[in-house]
């Protein structure tokens, strides 16, 4: 069940409604939530209830073990064994319904590369809805619980967690102590930022429905779908505009799932900060999906050693971190290659910023101008990177990419002043302050209630005649 759908819109207005009526009532509140999220993960498929009902039992029980297990708060071999226990079942999991065809594709290649026989079974699994979601909130929950900083909660709290349907689809990814205590405050709902929500869902619908569904109609779809026909400057279009497209996608996804939560009285973490103002890759990672880039940092860069030990060994781990936050995004060699990409060029900013900072006494360049260079680098190695995240295989990204490079003749019809116009104003948008924006906010939250729900009714109304005629105009949300 997507977000900008009818279908959604209804199921959300009956849980907006049993979510107040029966928030005074905890224990009640609290099962009518899980029925609701059961029946958002079962939309699809009813089985896939199953699976995150399994997830919460074994990683609840295991994660219980471990605390029992723990010597005054602190891990012991048993409970450290107990964990990874949990996590090897949570990647299994995973693994078994959303990488198991790249998983066989990759064994048959291998095995067809020394002329074996290259037939395999199928076993055409459905991909249960939001799994690398709730995967990675199981992963966090038995991790903190085995370092200490948790305690166990309930089955009912940590189905719910990992089931609220807010977060299931589009994040944020968030840690068992930022939402739980919330399920058990009593908010009033005169005090609901409802203003924010509408703002939120509004913008977030604009970026996904119209802005994310036009780039990738006019522009993005078309280049990519035959880029021998492109020549190099529109390939070079099309990759800033795929740029624009993927972040109003999964910013507007985002902004949908939060001002969802808190038109129910739950409050989750920012999720994207405009990461096209970033003047290095690094910062681009402090912005850009900023939940799942702490998850990355505390549950797997910082075990694989993060940056204690040697130079080489910390440019390692941060190759690894980031490929392997390529897989998460989708199943294939290109996603392993976009994040493999970012972690060597965050290697290279280490690298580059040890031999500045010897040089610092000593300026190359006016700041101006220095900072303007390091913005236009840093969008341009992170659209040299969403070349292959679009691609749909590596080598087709390099097609794309000696396209460019060489600046290959050829002229597809694609450029348009439309999508050249929705490009710029979306990158010169990531640059605007909060004061800036504040006179408009400040007018929609003067309004009254009533006023606000008329105008969130006008803005859906452009949305949907502005929008894609079939469905979602985005595929790259994870599974």
């Amino acid at each position: 069940m997507p977000f900008p759908t009818v279908a959604f819109a209804v199921f959300f207005v009956a849980a907006f409604t049993a979510n107040w009526l029966l928030r005074p009532h905890h224990l009640v509140w609290r099962a009518t939530m899980i029925v609701f999220s059961l029946y958002f993960c079962g939309w699809v498929d009813p089985w896939f209830v199953l699976v995150v009902v399994g997830s919460a039992a074994v990683n609840g029980a295991l994660a219980t073990a471990a605390h029992r297990a723990m010597r005054h708060g602190s891990p012991t071999p048993d409970s450290r064994r107990l964990v990874r226990v949990a996590v090897a079942a949570d990647l299994a999991v995973l693994g078994l319904f959303a990488y198991h065809g790249f998983l066989l594709d990759s064994v048959i290649d291998a095995v067809g590369a020394v002329g074996l026989d290259r037939t395999a079974p199928v076993l055409g699994l459905l991909v249960p809805v939001g799994i690398s979601f709730f995967t990675l909130h199981a992963i966090s929950y038995v991790v903190d619980v085995g370092r200490g900083d948790v305690e166990p909660v309930g089955f009912v709290d940590l189905l719910l967690y990992l089931a609220f349907f807010p977060h299931l689809l589009a994040g944020p990814v968030v840690r068992v102590d930022e939402l739980v205590p919330q399920f058990h405050e009593r908010p009033d709902p005169r005090r609901i930022p409802a203003t924010d929500a509408f703002v939120l869902i509004g913008v977030g619908l604009f970026k996904f429905v119209v802005i994310a569904g036009y780039l990738g109609r006019e522009l993005v779809d078309p280049a990519f779908a035959e880029p021998g026909a492109a020549g190099g400057v529109e390939l070079l279009v099309a990759t800033y505009a795929f740029a624009v497209q993927v972040y109003a996608a999964f910013s507007g996804a985002a902004d949908i799932a939060v001002g969802c939560g808190l038109l129910l009285g739950i409050h989750y973490p920012l999720a994207f900060d405009a990461p096209y103002r970033a003047m290095s890759v690094r910062e681009f990672w402090e912005r850009w999906n900023i939940t799942l880039s702490r998850w990355l940092r505390d549950y797997l860069y910082i075990p694989l050693g993060g940056s204690r030990g040697a130079a080489t060994t910390t440019y390692r781990n941060l190759v690894v971190t980031m490929a392997l936050g390529g897989l998460w995004y989708g199943a294939g060699w290109n996603f392993v290659v976009w994040g493999g990409l970012h972690g060597a060029f965050l290697v290279g900013e280490r690298v580059a910023s040890a031999w500045y900072a010897e040089r610092r006494d000593t300026p190359l360049l006016p700041e101006a101008v220095s900072t303007a260079l390091r913005w236009f680098l840093t969008f341009n190695l992170v659209c040299l990177a969403w070349v292959f995240f679009r691609a749909g295989s590596v080598g087709a990204g390099l097609e794309v990419v000696g396209r460019i490079v060489t600046l290959a003749g050829g002229d597809a019809g694609l450029l348009t002043l439309g999508a050249l116009v929705v490009v710029v104003a979306v990158l010169v948008g990531q640059f605007l302050t909060d004061s800036q924006t504040l006179p408009a906010r400040a007018r929609f939250s003067g309004l009254a209630p009533a006023a606000q729900v008329v105008v969130l009714a006008l803005v859906l109304t452009v949305i949907g005649a502005l929008g894609p005629d079939a469905g979602a105009p985005f595929r790259y949300l994870p599974f």
